[in-house]
């Protein structure tokens, strides 16, 4: 009986891959390989911006000490990711390749959160850090096949391919627009994680046409298809964009909250933020562009209201109605009548899938 007992601990203690001494040793890993892919993520970023990337710079990016800092460096140096010179510190070669690799699963990670999961826009940054270090280049070749190769990260960062190569769009910061000229963002900043939030709350997003009706030290007030948002300069200096290209203003559509009992229009889209598992589940009830929908219903609480569409009722709460976009029918279009809906659904209720499977550890040694 002793013995049995001694083999079930030594099993706990030392089973591969699940043991506690190798879960222990894997946890050692994975920390020492964040610190370093922070570390080259962190050079690479200051190498792009033209600046010089320092032990001091480092260490407050990373949140250790001075110590702790040469230390990885060091190790860096040994594993020829990083060179010492006379200005600071900068990558090698193959210093760029790993932190470009490092960027591309991270953006991938983010697409993929946005694209198809129900995660919070504010919380995708964060999960996409946690994920990009436990997976490999193989691995990450093959999210990037089975997402069909994005080209952009949900906050309109470039996402390089397998060769490095990323695409640059030329913008200029909000505050510095012109006002009165019609701009397209491309780009917002999800750092510092309160500015994003405030951005994230005024659901401003990437592809949306704005225009800046008013900007004062204390304020800048743009202007969109729906509403005006007012930000604090520090807030809208976060917010890239370009000059809105003409043919990709958008149309004058409006909310299928719009919509009064009776009336009816076709679906122009949906909102840009409408993301993840909602967008799906509305394509998947026929919300796509041309079809018409109709207001038949309201529950007895206003919320949430019947539409038909595609011969089919559908329940949507207000919340859920503002991100169809669609145009009024008019005419004899509007009058059309439906035969009685086949079935009944309800866009309440979704429910959020898991991230891509656990991914195996990254066999590339790095640890000590």
């Amino acid at each position: 009986m002793t013995e049995i007992i001694i083999l079930i601990a030594i099993g706990a203690l030392f089973l591969p891959q699940y043991g506690l001494y190798w879960r222990l040793r894997r946890r050692r890993w994975l920390h020492l390989r964040q610190a370093v892919d922070d570390a080259l993520a962190h050079l690479h970023q200051f190498q792009h911006d033209g600046r010089q990337a320092s032990v001091e710079s480092l260490s407050n990016t990373l949140g250790i000490s001075t110590k702790h800092t040469l230390t990885l460096v060091d190790r860096m140096a040994q594993l020829d990711l990083v060179v010492m010179t006379g200005q600071g510190m900068r990558l090698t070669a193959e210093g760029h390749r790993w932190a470009l690799q490092i960027i591309r699963a991270h953006r991938l990670f983010e697409r993929y959160l946005a694209d198809e999961t129900s995660v919070p826009r504010e919380e995708i940054h964060a999960r996409a850090h946690q994920l990009e270090h436990t997976v490999t280049e193989a691995q990450v070749d093959k999210m990037d096949a089975d997402m069909g190769h994005p080209t952009f990260d949900p906050q309109g960062d470039p996402i390089p391919n397998a060769a490095g190569d990323m695409k640059e769009i030329e913008s200029q910061k909000l505050v510095d627009w012109p006002d009165g000229k019609p701009a397209q963002i491309v780009h917002i900043e999800d750092e510092p994680p309160e500015v994003y939030a405030q951005i994230i709350a005024e659901d401003l997003h990437p592809g949306m046409t704005i225009t800046i009706m008013d900007m004062s030290p204390v304020r800048v007030v743009i202007g969109t298809p729906d509403a005006e948002h007012v930000l604090a300069p520090v807030v809208a200096a976060n917010i890239s964009v370009r000059e809105a290209p003409t043919d990709r203003i958008e149309p004058a559509d409006v909310p299928l909250t719009t919509l009064k009992h009776g009336e009816a229009g076709r679906v122009v889209g949906l909102s840009p933020a409408c993301q993840g598992l909602t967008r799906r589940r509305f394509l998947d009830l026929g919300l796509t562009p041309g079809a018409r929908i109709e207001r038949v219903m309201q529950s007895a609480f206003s919320d949430p209201t019947a539409y038909r569409v595609r011969n089919t009722l559908i329940a949507l709460r207000r919340e859920q109605s503002d991100m169809v976009r669609i145009e009024r029918a008019t005419g004899t279009e509007g009058s059309e009548r439906a035969g009685p809906p086949a079935l009944s659904a309800q866009a309440d209720g979704i429910e959020r899938t898991g991230p891509p499977a656990q991914h195996e550890q990254n066999e590339r040694e790095i640890g000590a």
